[in-house]
This record gives structure tokens, sequence and C-alpha cells, in this order.
């Protein structure tokens, strides 16, 4: 008999054949990305009993009385790296192994910070826009080039390393504040945030998400960054205070921002939405095709690794 997998997030029909090779799946992904919850609650009260495996991501997670509804619960997994709001510590005091897939969607995450910084500092939304209504060249202050300047990386993880190889081909020298000192990286390392800022052009934020970090990105390090700078966020709109970076856009405080992530997501940012060099995305550099297909094998392989009694390829607590 296959176990029973409750999965909290959305798969494609090709993905839910694949998982339902190894899995009696319960298939109820939580609408608004976690903050209707009513699909997973329903089946873990009419199922809850006979679940043993979980799939969700970071952002839905899986709550602490959520765990504890679930006794024969044995494996929780993430789609993509984040986990921020699954609860390790009941995980953990039930010995319950918390896996993410980190790795599976660094390369386009990379891509897609690269693209928004570019298009920030290019300014590529405004001139699109502004060739369908007659602009030309002449009409406009020359854009500044990216290549041979400083970056700045918030977190120096897979995401982070990738980050770093695609500015080293536009000739970029690079830093990074992280948690752990990296001196095999080759990158200069910053003790503090503010300092990365005070000292780079462009500072990505590629660090995890959750209590540690939040609005790890103020009012102080944007004034660091400076009215040159350029702030590009491909990590959890958490990190970044979006009334500090709405202030400094208006005060000409920074140059920029590229976000693909931002507070209260799915909603818009609505302080950010008057100001033609903020560029937004909607949460989309890590789901590309090959990224996601990446993430639901690597979930697989862990589900496979734990009934084989064997050691896990990400486990997070």
């Amino acid at each position: 008999m296959k176990p029973v997998l409750l999965v909290l997030v959305f798969l494609s029909d090709e993905h839910r054949a694949l998982v339902a090779e190894s899995f009696e799946m319960i298939y109820a992904p939580n609408e608004n990305l976690g903050a209707d919850r009513a699909n997973g609650t329903a089946q873990i009260a009419a199922r809850g009993q006979d679940i043993r495996v979980v799939l969700t991501n970071g952002t839905n997670g899986l709550l602490a009385t959520e765990i504890a509804a679930l006794p024969r619960l044995e494996l929780i997994c993430t789609l993509g790296v984040g986990h921020e709001n699954v609860d390790l510590a009941a995980a953990s005091a039930r010995g319950i192994p918390v896996c993410n897939a980190a790795g599976t969607n660094a390369n386009a995450v990379a891509d897609h910070a690269m693209a928004i910084l570019l298009a920030a500092v290019r300014r590529i939304p405004f001139l699109n826009a502004g060739v369908r209504n007659g602009l030309w060249r002449d009409d406009i202050p020359r854009p500044p080039h990216v290549s041979g300047r400083r970056m700045g990386i918030f977190g120096l993880g897979a995401i982070g390393k990738a980050v770093a190889r695609r500015a080293a081909g536009f000739d970029m020298e690079i830093g990074y504040h992280s948690r752990t000192r990296n001196d095999d990286s080759g990158y200069r390392w910053f003790d503090d945030l503010a300092g990365l800022a005070g000292w780079c052009d462009f500072l990505v934020i590629a660090a995890p998400g959750g209590k540690a970090t939040y609005h790890a990105v103020d009012r102080q390090v944007l004034e660091a960054l400076g009215p040159d700078g350029v702030l590009v966020n491909v990590a959890r709109g958490t990190l970044v205070d979006t009334d500090a970076v709405a202030d400094a856009l208006r005060d000409k405080r920074i140059r920029a921002v590229a976000l693909d992530v931002y507070e209260n997501e799915p909603v818009p940012p609505a302080p950010l939405l008057e100001f033609e060099n903020a560029v937004l995305t909607p949460h989309v550099g890590g789901i590309s095709p090959q990224a996601i297909h990446a993430s639901v094998v690597r979930f697989l392989e862990n589900a496979e690794a734990h009934f084989a009694g064997k050691p896990l390829l990400t486990r997070v607590n």
C-alpha cells in the first residue's frame, strides 16, 4: 500500500502523475499563498489519521497545530528552498525530518536577479513603454551601465553563489554578508549589512526569510546604499521594509529597486506602484519549468531515502 501524501501546493498534471506513482495523493493546494488554509485544513480533519507525508512550500508552511493533528506524520518537504512557515520546533519535537529542495532553483533565481537588475539600471520597462509613445534616446538622461561595478550579496547560499558567478561575467567586484564567513569564496566579506550596502552599487538580497531577517533592509541600510544604489530582492518580501523603500525612492536616496518578492504577496506593494524606477515581478524567479521539475524530483528523492532508511539529501532541522 502506498503511503498517504498531503500536497498543499500547486502541481501540474504531469507532476501529480509522477508523484502518484509513489504515493496515495491528497491534492489540496491552499489558496492565496497560505492566507486561506481551508483546503488543507479540511483534508487534515478528514484524513489526518492516515497522512504520513506533507508536501508544502515556505509560504504555506505547516503549522504546529497542523502537525499535532497528523499523528502518523513522518516527513515534511517543501518545494523550493524556503521553509520559513514550517514549524521546525514542532516537527523536531516529534522527530519528524523536514527537507527543502535546496539548489534546484538556484540558477533560475540567479538568472532572474540579473534580469531585473539590468532592467532597473538600464530602465528597460520605461524605455519599452516610451518607444510605444514616440520616445527617442535624445529625450532622456543616459542610463548607466552595469559592468565593472560592485555587487553586494546578502546571503551566500546556493542562490547567492549563482548570482555571484553571473556578476563575475559582468566584471563586477563582489562582496557579501552572511551568517557564516566563507573565505574560500574569494569574495569580500562584510560583518554587517549596512557596511556591505555602503560599499556596493547593487545590493542583492538572497538570504532566508523568517523572524531573524525581518526588515533586515531598513532605512539605515537604504541610506548606506545611497543615491546611485540599486536594491534587488529575490529572497522573501519580509526582508525589505516596503515603506522605507518607498520613502527612499521618493526622496531620491536610492536610484532604483528590482523586486521579485514583496510583503503581503500576492497583493501588489501599493507604496511602490507610483515609481517608474521600481521594477516589480510576481515572485516568478524560481519557477521555470526546469526548476519546478527538479524540485519535485528532489522531493521524491528525499522521500525514497526516508522510506529506505537512508540519509536525506536536504534536511533542514
